[in-house]
């Protein structure tokens, strides 16, 4: 058997493993393979049911958080994740400037698990509501698996939030990827609409403060026709 022969083989064929596994990298780093978001209507963000998170839950249509005064939303991809923390501390800066312009703040999970909900409080300043059917997730609910540990942008967000101070937990259910909506009073609709790319992309606290000057309270909107 030619030695010089099987070693120059077995050499090409790691060179091509390390090439594919490149190529990989590379297009993991990429959105070739991201979930493609689905753009809401205001339709379907109305007829969307929440629970408060009483001992005695009350359901209610997710419309009446917006309808007099508009809201910002976030949909909470985990509570015990220190990333999403991180989202909810910078929209929380935002609410002294929300509640001068007078539009509320609020935040829907997923599930409620154990004190999850309760330990993501100190970190987001305003209601936090049970969406059970994950609807504030869809209308085409999108994933990140595994392959967000071989993302670069990923890994940036993870040391950018460790750096601010921020902790978490492995607790529930992390895959389904969450967002940020600002939602005008009455039928004004959707202002900004953020769907969170992969694990840590975070919606720029700026743009959310610009979508939610152009909210038009119900009794303006009124003077206004």
């Amino acid at each position: 058997m030619d030695l010089s022969f099987f070693s120059m083989g077995m050499w090409s064929i790691g060179v091509g493993a390390l090439g594919a596994a490149a190529l990989a990298l590379l297009l993991a780093n990429t959105d070739v393979f991201l979930s493609k978001s689905q753009k809401a209507t205001l339709e379907y963000l109305e007829d969307i049911d929440l629970k408060t998170l009483e001992k005695e839950p009350r359901t209610f249509k997710a419309k009446e958080l917006w309808e007099k005064n508009g809201a910002v939303i976030m949909a909470v991809r985990r509570p015990g994740c220190f990333l999403c923390r991180e989202e909810a501390a910078d929209l929380s800066s935002l609410k002294p400037k929300l509640d001068e312009l007078g539009v509320p703040l609020y935040a829907v999970v997923k599930e409620q698990i154990r004190t999850e909900v309760q330990d993501f409080q100190p970190y987001f300043k305003g209601e936090i509501f049970l969406d059970e059917k994950k609807k504030f997730y869809g209308p085409q609910r999108r994933k990140m698996m595994f392959m967000g540990f071989v993302r670069l942008g990923v890994w940036y967000n993870f040391f950018r939030a460790r750096n601010g101070g921020f902790s978490g937990n492995l607790e529930g259910e992390g895959f389904i990827l969450g967002g940020v909506f600002v939602v005008g009073s009455g039928k004004q609709g959707i202002l900004l609409e953020h769907r969170e790319k992969e694990f840590g992309d975070k919606v720029n606290p700026v743009s959310v403060l610009e979508a939610a000057r152009k909210i038009q309270p119900q009794t303006l909107a009124a003077e206004a026709k």
